[in-house]
């Protein structure tokens, strides 16, 4: 491609037969005094034109909300590419809309992350993906030559199963062996462990050794073996290398962490990187940054006034008579008077008063209690009189 956009007979506006080249992926400045067409260069000659090829490729649904331009009055403008224009104020009212969004950038950024993101786990750094058979086999057989191991998978067991169900269950599916807590187990043996309590049990499916040139047959074998993990195994396999030294390989077909298994993994698809899509964001605040939280300030707006005269403004209200009179026996244990400014109690007696004290109830956990009956619109009007928003404590905004 020309590294360079060339402009030839631009008419635009006043212009005057222009000819001229612009270099490609550069800053290029366009400046000079009123009047001179920098605009009828910029946005009506070069942007116009790029705009119309770039709306070419848009849907027709997109279209309807971006405006053509006419086409610019040049004889011909080689090598550029579909253009966006940047405006210095914002031309929507959604506060979500982006220029990634309105030009639909934004849907083919989150399928290309869908399609080359890679997850990796967060404990151990590991990538995070599907284990097929062949990539089993080829991971195997990059061991070096003569290494011995065994092929297994672990078993799930629950908390009612006894060592002799067990080993009934596992030889009537054909089992022979299984490793238990690293100890290689017959099952036609006596029981050396109780394969019910122990730690961790896999089955062994087969035993190998790494040839010196793996074959078609050996290949089959370890391939049928693997196969076989999967299936009986959940999904999960083993490869426990004879030298206790060298540590063993974990294959899993499910989209998780073969090492830390009890985390949970979604699979990268579009609606994972859309910011309409709660998956990932904070649980407190869902992703918004800042939660509602009751501000003193509020429940007390007016801190010249007394108990008596409604300084606690929710219980101020007619239908609180109740705890209007509890907490003039609490004053009255406390041996607080109820006539006195709020700004002259003190602040021991302000604290209980506002979060609570033995068996009163405080102001603050009287407007939580009323959270479960938000569904009521008369509640939801009368606790927002009383929250602010803050930065999330959880996430940190």
């Amino acid at each position: 491609m020309d590294r360079s956009i060339r402009i030839t007979g631009a008419r635009q506006h006043n212009l005057k037969n222009l000819d001229l080249d612009l270099p490609r992926n550069a800053l290029t400045v366009v400046t000079g005094p009123s009047g001179s067409g920098k605009s009828s260069l910029a946005l009506d000659t070069l942007f116009a034109a790029g705009q119309r090829r770039y709306v070419e490729a848009l849907s027709s649904y997109a279209r309807q909300f971006l405006d053509r331009l006419e086409k610019p009055d040049v004889d011909r403008i080689e090598g550029l590419s579909p253009a966006v224009a940047i405006e210095q104020r914002n031309p929507t009212t959604s506060s979500r809309s982006t220029v990634g969004t309105a030009t639909e950038v934004y849907d083919f950024l989150r399928l290309l992350f869908a399609r080359v993101g890679r997850t990796h786990c967060p404990a151990c750094g590991d990538e995070v993906r599907p284990d097929s058979v062949s990539d089993a086999v080829d991971r195997v057989t990059s061991l070096p030559s003569g290494d011995r191991f065994l092929v297994a998978f672990p078993l799930s067991r629950s908390g009612r199963v006894s060592h002799e169900l067990v080993v009934g269950n596992l030889r009537a599916l054909g089992f022979a062996r299984v490793l238990a807590d690293g100890v290689l187990v017959e099952l036609s043996e006596p029981a050396v462990l109780d394969l019910a309590t122990a730690r961790e049990v896999m089955v062994v499916v087969d035993r190998l050794k790494i040839p010196p040139t793996p074959d078609r047959n050996w290949m089959d074998r370890l391939a049928d073996s693997i196969a076989t993990c999967f299936r009986e195994g959940e999904g999960e396999a083993v490869v426990v290398p004879a030298n206790p030294a060298h540590e063993a390989i974990r294959f899993s077909e499910r989209f998780r962490c073969p090492r830390h298994p009890e985390k949970v993994f979604l699979k990268p698809t579009p609606r994972l990187f859309s910011f309409n899509n709660p998956y990932g964001s904070c649980p407190t605040c869902t992703g918004f940054g800042a939660t509602l939280e009751y501000d003193p300030a509020l429940v007390v707006p007016d801190e010249d006034r007394s108990l008596e005269d409604g300084a606690l403004d929710p219980w101020a209200k007619p239908r609180y008579q109740t705890e209007r009179t509890l907490l003039r026996r609490f004053a009255g244990e406390r041996g607080v008077s109820i006539h006195a400014p709020w700004r002259e109690l003190p602040e021991p007696f302000r604290e209980a008063v506002l979060y609570g004290q033995g068996s009163f109830r405080g102001v603050l956990d009287f407007l939580a209690s009323k959270e479960r009956k938000r569904y009521k619109q008369y509640i939801r009007i009368f606790l927002r009189q009383y929250q602010r928003p803050r930065p999330c404590r959880a996430c940190g905004g």
